[in-house]
C-alpha cells in the first residue's frame, strides 16, 4: 500500500461517532463507553439495531461477491467506517485475487486504522477525504493509485448517505461521483429508512453525536439510482437482496434498503 504520512488521529471520546456505534453493534472492539451507551440506547429504542447491523454487514459482503463474480476488478469503498473482517477487500480477494480496492473516510480515526492494518500490500489503498466533496474524492492521490477510472468499478456507498442531511445534498454528491464512473460501472448502496417503524428515537441518539441521521422513504433512495439500472431484485429490505441460501421464513423487517445497480454505456 501506499505510504500516507497521515496525522495523528485526535480521537473525541466525549461524544459518540457514528463508526464507533456501528462497530459496537457489530461487536468490535473498537468504540469507546459513550458509543457503547449510543448503541445500548439505539437497541432500546429499536431492538432490531444488532440485527440491522449484521444484515446491513451481510448485504455488503454479498453485493461484493457479485460485483466481483460479475467481472469487476476494481472497489471504491467510500465511508468505509472501521476494519471488522471480513473486510471489504477480503470478500473481494477472495472472489478474485487480482482486485484492487481503495477505502475513503473522512475520519482520521478510521483512515488510521486502515492504514496500519492494510500497510503491506500495494493494490489497496486508504485515502483521507470527504464524500461531501466528491470531486475531492475521485481526485484524491491515494485513490488514483489504485482505481483506473477509464476501467469500470464498483462505487459503494453503504450505510453512509443518510449520514448526509438533505442541505448536504446527499444527490448532487452521488450524481458527480456517477458522471466520474465508466459505463459498466456498479453502484452498490444501503441506506437507513422509516418506512417500516418510527426513527424518532435513534434519530435523537445520533443529534448526541458527531454525525445525524436523516432516514430517507424508499423513492427518496432510489433517487439515488438515477442513471444506473438497478439489478434484480431492485431496491429491497437489505436481508432480502439476495440471500446466500433460499428460506420459507420471511425475512426480517430491517429499516435499511439496498440495492446494486449498474451504468449503462
Amino acid at each position: 500500500m501506499r505510504q500516507h504520512g497521515l496525522p495523528a488521529p485526535v480521537i473525541d471520546t466525549g461524544r459518540p461517532h457514528s463508526a464507533r456505534i456501528y462497530d459496537y453493534l457489530l461487536g468490535g472492539k473498537d468504540n469507546y463507553r459513550v458509543d457503547q451507551q449510543a448503541g445500548d440506547d439505539l437497541v432500546a429504542a429499536a431492538a432490531q439495531e444488532r440485527a440491522a447491523a449484521r444484515a446491513n454487514r451481510a448485504f455488503l459482503e454479498r453485493a461484493v461477491r457479485h460485483v466481483v463474480g460479475a467481472g469487476l476488478r476494481q472497489v471504491l469503498d467510500i465511508g468505509t467506517g472501521l476494519p471488522h473482517s471480513p473486510n471489504v477487500h477480503e470478500v473481494a480477494l477472495e472472489a478474485s485475487s487480482d482486485v484492487r480496492v481503495a477505502y475513503v473516510d473522512n475520519d482520521p480515526i478510521v483512515v488510521a486504522h486502515a492504514d496500519a492494518l492494510l500497510r503491506s500490500s500495494d493494490t489497496i489503498g486508504v485515502a483521507l477525504a470527504d464524500l461531501r466533496d466528491p470531486r475531492a474524492v475521485v481526485e484524491h492521490p491515494h485513490v488514483r493509485d489504485v482505481i483506473d477510472f477509464d476501467r469500470p468499478l464498483a462505487l459503494l456507498l453503504t450505510s453512509v448517505l443518510h449520514f448526509l442531511t438533505d442541505a448536504q445534498r446527499p444527490g448532487q454528491v452521488v450524481a458527480t461521483l456517477r458522471d466520474a464512473l465508466p459505463a459498466g460501472s456498479c453502484l452498490v448502496l444501503s441506506h437507513a429508512t422509516g418506512d417500516f417503524a418510527d426513527c424518532s428515537a435513534a434519530r435523537a441518539v445520533y443529534e448526541t453525536a458527531t454525525t445525524p441521521l436523516t432516514p430517507r422513504s424508499h423513492t427518496e433512495i432510489e433517487k439515488f439510482f438515477d442513471g444506473f439500472e438497478l439489478l434484480a431484485p431492485g431496491l429491497v429490505p437489505v436481508p432480502s437482496w439476495r440471500p446466500d441460501a433460499p428460506s420459507s421464513a420471511r425475512p426480517a423487517t430491517i429499516g435499511i434498503y439496498g440495492a446494486v445497480a449498474r451504468k449503462a454505456g
